[in-house]
């Protein structure tokens, strides 16, 4: 490796001999200067990577050289150096975008410090990362040889998950295939997992996750014995990936309770989100409200325009009165958010208040028919980092701080389910009247590798509705999308490392939910 440029300037650099050494015997080259006029004429000739600057010096002083090397090179590491110890002094020098700041005298191990945390943090801290997901990649392969809990489930999809944002942030450690694989590796176990115990999850029984059906008895309900106003965020689609990162951008406005639920099947918002607010499976929903649940309609639009009318049929039926009554906002579009978010604080009124947001599936689905998207997002690093950079400038985020500024609310944020990114197709045959899903279809004669995907023969074994007696249901598994063989090809290059949802993987059943209590 090169080595690494470091420039000192001090106008008693006499006195730091023995530091100046010190640097060169660890690999560093070191130039000095006496005062700041030489100092910048010396940073724009010939380039450092880091600079120790005195604050106390004749001629320019050290806030003003800061303040010129800046204009020079606004990247440029400056720590400050000082026997001046007034707060005044460290804000301005802050405030001048200092990297560090020490106070004479300095020992050497305090210099060495500054150095590694400025010049080699990252290479340190990618020996680190390396190091340990080496370990836990052996652990997880290990876990996967015993049965597994939900809970353990969780805990492990949880650890890959961290892993894969902490690897965003190391992409020359050449580690991202390997975990992505183990990746897969896991959502093979988690698909054999899910076929052997969901059935008996439907009943509810004391080892069952919570399910979609179950999120607003166990989450809202009992915040509404409570006497602050309560709002049910539900972002479509979103992954527990995504909501760490956006996590990372509320931690300043809220305290933070993370649970998890899983969705029911299929991972679709005709489905779990109905699921949520009506807190019955979809046979169920068919069976009590026939007129909302029509055989043969499997489109948002048509199945989840009712969402507002089966949440308060749920708090009926849990005996639960609300007055006023609760309110309900499904945001479909920029500009009716911006809308929502300047009137966010007139819901505080009521008791209860549900928000649904679209974009994130928006965005799932966008990416599958954009070349733009899928340049800006190949991968599923770039897709978190699009998933922030709409976050941080969205209504919702708006709508949030403006909630964070109230003294007395309480925030329950989930998702109806998340998605995966399918690299593998499946030969499915049905007959043409078969649903046009990529993860999950209905319909008669539906044949399928049984390896790729579960075979639902009696949609009444997964609390599923039946068009007809024929009816059967196959659910895609780990990365894999469904594709006809007429015009195979073609359809499998054009949906191949598509954002995908309907199956059975940890990106699209497990996911998080979240109590926003905003910091006093």
């Amino acid at each position: 490796m090169t080595k690494k440029r470091i420039l000192w300037v001090d106008d008693e650099i006499d006195l730091l001999r023995a530091h100046v050494r010190l640097l060169e015997e660890k690999g560093y080259t070191v130039e000095v200067a006496a005062n700041g006029e030489d100092a910048i004429e010396m940073a724009r000739e010939k380039g450092y990577d880091l600079v120790f600057l005195d604050e106390m010096m004749p001629g320019i002083g050290g806030l003003q050289t800061l303040s010129k090397m800046k204009e020079m090179a606004p990247n440029l590491p400056i720590v400050m150096v000082t026997k001046n110890e007034a707060e005044s002094l460290m804000e301005e020098a802050i405030g001048g975008k200092i990297s560090d700041y020490l106070t004479k005298p300095v020992n050497p191990s305090q210099v060495l410090m500054a150095c590694k945390k400025i010049l080699e943090a990252k290479k340190i801290a990618g020996e680190h990362v390396s190091r340990d997901y080496s370990q836990e990649f052996s652990q997880i392969s290990l876990s996967l040889m015993n049965p597994l809990s939900h809970e353990e489930w969780y805990e492990l999809y949880t650890k890959l998950t961290n892993w894969d944002m902490e690897l965003d942030e190391h992409p020359e450690l050449g580690l991202r295939q390997t975990l992505l694989d183990q990746k897969r590796e896991c959502n093979a176990e988690f698909g054999k997992f899910v076929e052997k115990n969901y059935r008996t999850w439907i009943e509810q029984g004391p080892e069952a996750p919570i399910l979609s059906t179950k999120v607003v008895e166990h989450f809202v309900i009992p915040e509404l014995e409570k006497s602050t106003p309560v709002f049910l965020f539900i972002i479509d689609c979103l992954r527990l990936d995504q909501w760490m990162v956006m996590e990372q951008l509320l931690a300043d406005y809220f305290s933070i309770e993370r649970a998890y639920q899983f969705s029911i099947l299929p991972t679709a918002t005709p489905y779990s989100r109905n699921a949520i607010f009506s807190g019955l499976f979809p046979i169920e929903l068919e069976q009590r409200f026939p007129e909302i649940w029509k055989p043969g309609e499997d489109d948002e639009n048509s199945r989840n325009r009712d969402e507002h009318q089966l949440l308060d049929k749920l708090l009926e039926r849990k005996r639960i009165t609300l007055k006023p009554e609760s309110k309900y906002v499904k945001i479909l579009d920029a500009e009716f958010g911006r809308q929502v978010e300047g009137n966010i604080l007139s819901y505080m009124k009521s008791k209860l208040t549900a928000v649904v947001v679209n974009f994130v599936d928006m965005l799932a689905h966008g990416r599958s028919d954009s070349p733009l998207l899928k340049e800006i997002a190949p991968d599923e690093a770039a897709y978190r980092s699009l998933t922030r950079s709409w976050f941080q400038h969205s209504s919702l985020f708006g709508m949030l701080k403006s909630l964070a500024a109230q003294k007395d609310v309480t925030i329950i944020l989930t998702s109806d389910h998340g998605s995966v990114r399918c690299l593998r197709g499946s030969k499915v045959i049905g007959d043409r009247e078969a649903s046009t899903n990529l993860r999950y279809k209905f319909g008669r004669n539906l044949r399928v590798d049984d390896r790729q995907a579960v075979f639902v023969k009696n949609p009444k074994d997964y609390m599923l509705p039946r068009a007809s007696v024929t009816t059967t249901y196959v659910l895609a598994k780990e990365d894999y999308y469904f594709v006809y063989p007429t015009d195979y090809h073609k359809y499998l290059n054009q949906y191949r490392d598509s954002f995908q949802h309907g199956g059975i993987s940890m990106e699209e059943m497990m996911l998080p939910v979240v109590k926003l209590t905003p910091k006093r």
